[in-house]
């Protein structure tokens, strides 16, 4: 039978990268599941953390707290993995796995999140963040090698696949790539339509600076509007020393809590420039809409006045004359629920599995005739 292994960057935190990876490993029974480092608190509840085949690096002292901070040698972590045993290798990318060694034999799909965004976005990201001047006066050093490697990382897929068109256009400008898009997957089945409404908006997010969930809570607290923010993260203490009385900070909590704040509250509030947005579709998933920043991702996923509006630009007063226009519309549950089932699990799955016959790669067939199908594809 043909060896199969999926190996994602890190299972460091819990995001639309770490539910596509658990998605491929479900899709693909009897695959190798490696990361770089597994954290048991970050694992997808039905990935065991002992399934996890990990680098050297998961002994690295403080990596539970200080994670980001090994950022310089996840490129030697992931470079320890060896793959070159198996016929096909999927990579869950937003960083350094599409660079894990493979045979030249090896099928090497990439599903790329987005091209490094802290190293070809370095600007954008560097700006809200709490960088000190002994980093901000490193960090570009340690970028520049970093971007070398990358681009010869993105050398090694035999095929990129990114989860919308504006990734796609990404990996083409960074990478000089073409690749095929797949939107990654939401579970419609977590959420539920509820007829009870609180008045109340929610963010759910990781709470990082590049999220801008500060102009949700500058926009509710100039209109005095409730707002629950659901996450945790390394921005959480400067956002609550920002927000007003009528800002709730909730942290993490369980799935079955997150489900009832999502089917009673009025409206999502997106307020990052994010690669896809799985959340707003998930919201969408219990009938409920989104007001967005027009960019990334969304703007691909969320149709104003249908299952949503948008704001267009990035700062807290567009965000209330979005609040401001929001009671104006009226919202079908059904409709919003049926926008969602379109990114629905089974959609990927099969959209993924299509692809992958396209390719002439027939899983579950014997490794001589998968080889056979690999080259044929490569050659043509």
């Amino acid at each position: 039978m043909a060896k199969i292994a999926i190996v994602h960057d890190y299972f460091t935190q819990r995001g639309g990268a770490e539910r596509v990876a658990e998605q491929l490993y479900a899709m693909l029974p009897g695959a190798d599941l490696y990361s770089t480092v597994a954290l048991h608190e970050m694992m997808p509840s039905s990935i065991p953390v002992e399934s996890v085949r990990t680098s050297w690096m998961q002994m690295l002292p403080g990596m539970e707290k200080y994670h980001r901070y090994y950022f310089a040698v996840y490129p030697l972590g992931v470079r320890s993995l060896d793959l070159s045993a198996y016929d096909l290798v999927i990579s869950s990318s937003s960083g350094y796995a599409k660079g894990v060694r493979t045979a030249s034999t090896t099928f090497h799909i990439c599903y790329c999140h987005t091209p490094m965004r802290w190293v070809w976005r370095y600007s954008d990201y560097a700006e809200r963040e709490d960088f000190g001047h002994g980093a901000r006066t490193l960090l570009p050093v340690f970028l520049k090698a970093l971007r070398v490697w990358d681009r010869d990382a993105a050398r090694q897929p035999d095929q990129f696949v990114a989860n919308s068109h504006v990734v796609a256009k990404r990996i083409e400008s960074v990478y000089q790539r073409h690749a095929v898009v797949i939107p990654p997957p939401i579970d419609i089945a977590r959420f539920h339509i509820t007829q009870l409404q609180e008045d109340y908006f929610l963010v759910l997010s990781r709470l990082v600076a590049y999220k801008r969930i500060d102009l949700a809570i500058a926009a509710c607290n100039r209109l005095r509007r409730n707002l629950r923010i659901i996450g945790d993260g390394p921005d959480r203490k400067r956002l609550e020393q920002m927000a007003g009385p009528t800002v709730q900070f909730l942290g993490r909590l369980l799935d079955s809590e997150i489900q009832e704040h999502v089917s009673r509250c009025q409206a999502l509030l997106f307020t990052g420039e994010e690669d896809f947005g799985l959340v707003p579709l998930e919201v969408a998933s219990a009938g409920r809409p989104t007001i967005a920043f027009r960019g990334g991702g969304a703007a691909e996923t969320i149709i104003p006045g249908v299952t949503g509006l948008f704001f267009e630009k990035p700062d807290a007063q567009s965000l209330v004359d979005a609040l401001k226009e929001f009671p104006r519309y009226s919202w079908s549950a059904t409709t919003l629920r049926n926008h969602a089932a379109q990114f629905d699990v089974q959609v990927f799955r099969q959209r993924f599995l299509g692809l992958l016959a396209s390719l002439g790669i027939p899983i579950g067939s014997a490794g001589e005739s998968f080889t056979g199908a690999v080259n044929q594809s490569i050659a043509s």
